[in-house]
Formats: C-alpha cells, sequence, structure tokens
C-alpha cells in the first residue's frame, strides 16, 4: 500500500513540475518597457497606460512606460529599432510615426515597414478644431472668415509637427484662402495651456484632450473629424457638416522592433488580444473618449496597408516640408 501510494505521489509532482515548467515556458522573459514618443499626459501617453496596467496583471511582469518625446515622436522610433533582440520592448505609436513621417522626411531614421513588426491595433480616435474664446466665433464659417480678415493672426497649434494634425491645420487654411501658419508643441499639455490662454488662438487636436475644457467653456469645439457626429459631443457637427470635406480617424498601435523574435511578438499579440476584450478595458477607453479596437496581428497590418494608400497622396498634395 505505501508502494502504491508513493508512486502516486511521484506522478502527481512530476505532472506539476511539467505543468509549471510548462507556463514559465509561455511567460515573458522580464519586465515589459512600453516606449512613447510623447509627453505625459497625452493621448498616446494615456492609452499605454491603460493597456499597460492591464498587461501587468495577465502577464506577471512589471510593464513600465518609458516617455521618449522628441521629433514627433521619430526619436523613440528611432531608439526602439536599435533595441537588442533579448530586450522586451513594445512601441505604442500612431499615424504621425509610422505614416506621415515617412512621407516627408527624408532620413527619416527608420522604415516602419522594415524595421517593425506589427502587434495590435488598440484604439481609433476623432480629431477636433477648437478656438480660444478670445477668438470672436462659434462656428465653422465665422472662423474661416476671421482667419481671412486676420491672416496675421491665424495661427494654428498642434501637439506635434509632421502630424496628422498638423496636416488639418494646413487644410484648413487652404479652405480659408490664407496661408495658415503652424505652430507644433511638444505635446498636447503646453498645447492646450496657451489655447486656453489665447497665446495661439486656433488648435486641432484629439477630442480626448480638449473636450473637458469644451465642455466648461475654456475653449470651443468648432468641428470634428469624424465621418458623423461623435457619440462624445454630439452637439459639435463634423468638418463635412460644417462645410470642409474632411473625414479622418487616428489610432494607436503597438510594434515590436524587428529584432524581437516572433514567437515572442505573437505572445504579446495575443495578450494585448485579451486585454482589449476585457470589460474594465473598454470602460476606460470609453472614459478616455476613445474608441477601444480588438484587433490581431493580422488585421493590423491591413489596417496599416488601407491607411497608407488613403493618406500618402494628402501629404504628398499637401507639399508640408519640415
Amino acid at each position: 500500500m505505501l508502494h502504491h501510494l508513493l508512486r502516486r505521489l511521484a506522478g502527481i509532482l512530476t505532472l506539476a513540475a511539467l505543468t509549471t515548467s510548462g507556463a514559465l515556458a509561455q511567460a515573458p522573459e522580464g519586465p515589459l518597457r512600453i516606449v512613447v514618443g510623447y509627453a505625459p499626459g497625452g493621448a498616446t501617453d494615456r492609452v499605454a497606460r491603460i493597456v499597460g496596467d492591464k498587461l501587468q496583471a495577465k502577464l506577471g511582469v512589471p510593464v513600465v512606460v518609458d516617455n521618449k518625446p522628441g521629433a514627433g515622436g521619430r526619436l523613440a522610433a528611432q531608439q526602439v529599432k536599435a533595441t537588442p533582440a533579448g530586450q522586451n520592448v513594445l512601441m505604442l505609436a500612431n499615424p504621425a510615426v509610422m505614416v506621415v513621417a515617412p512621407l516627408v522626411f527624408k532620413d527619416n531614421g527608420y522604415d516602419p515597414e522594415r524595421d517593425f513588426v506589427p502587434v495590435s491595433h488598440v484604439n481609433d480616435y476623432e480629431f477636433a478644431l477648437s478656438v480660444s474664446t478670445a477668438v470672436p466665433v462659434r462656428e465653422l464659417s465665422h472662423l474661416l472668415a476671421w482667419m481671412r480678415a486676420n491672416p496675421d493672426k491665424a495661427n494654428v497649434g498642434v501637439p506635434a509637427t509632421g502630424s496628422l494634425p498638423h496636416f488639418f491645420g494646413l487644410m484648413v487654411g487652404e479652405k480659408a484662402r490664407v496661408q495658415t501658419q503652424v505652430i507644433g508643441y511638444r505635446g498636447s499639455g503646453p498645447l492646450l495651456t496657451d489655447l486656453i490662454g489665447g497665446q495661439v488662438p486656433i488648435a486641432v487636436d484629439t477630442l480626448d484632450v480638449v473636450i473637458p475644457q469644451h465642455q466648461s467653456g475654456k475653449v470651443r469645439i468648432l468641428a470634428m473629424s469624424g465621418a458623423k457626429r461623435s457619440a462624445f459631443a454630439p452637439e459639435v457637427p463634423t468638418f463635412k457638416e460644417a462645410g470642409l470635406d474632411l473625414v479622418a480617424l487616428g489610432w494607436n498601435a503597438f510594434f515590436a522592433p524587428a529584432s524581437m523574435p516572433r514567437e515572442k511578438i505573437a505572445r504579446y499579440a495575443q495578450a494585448i488580444h485579451e486585454v482589449m476584450q476585457d470589460p474594465d478595458t473598454i470602460r476606460r477607453f470609453k472614459d478616455s473618449l476613445m474608441t477601444p479596437v480588438v484587433s490581431t496581428q493580422e488585421q493590423t497590418a491591413a489596417m496599416l496597408k488601407a491607411y497608407r494608400a488613403q493618406w500618402a497622396p494628402v501629404v504628398q498634395k499637401s507639399g508640408y516640408q519640415p
């Protein structure tokens, strides 16, 4: 009887060891660093922190958000590109870094298709055109008239040069038939401060950044970039409704350096995929006025391809030179 019990105990211990070793084999090899190419407080930074918190619990390892602002997000991409294969690092990036910059900078310092692997598209967001309360307008048509009458004051602030908000600013200037001066900031925080203070009269940024100030009366949103009115600000017309043929969404997606082993990338992609289906994650995105997206690696790659096809002619036609 004792011999039989010992054999059963040995079998149980062997099974437990195999199960544990298998689980460890699937676990990440240490802490994960999420690099964000913008200052803390902006939309991309908030997305990184929402997903990072959930990934930390799911993966069971520390997840740190590493802000590397500079050059409109390109500095972060250049650093992540050079990451050795053994390091655990993902970059959370938007169209400015992965679509626009390669079209407008001759020496970009990275190739988004060669140097990075798409991991997961996690959210979409809309752009808002806002004005300081010092500007005496309440509709977009009135703003265009004001810009034509005050070309020396028609400055449009954007959170980063070479970003989609930057091109919206140029397009607004084109529609208003004035040479709009686009002013690039180092993130949304400084831009919003100057907009509220009246140092810059007009701003184009993401909805989540400006809507609290709009609701409190500190700034006025005149138009949104979606194809239909936003559920987060149904009182604000779209650009099309307001008379400008402009429709676009921004997004955030995770990318891995091409040096990272594909098996590890797949594990991170699966973890993010699961995180984005979590009801609390969905709630936190909606509370941040952004639309969560559940996407596979393949779907993320297809989205990027379609987005590049949409925006390449827009950027090139703008004639923007950094």
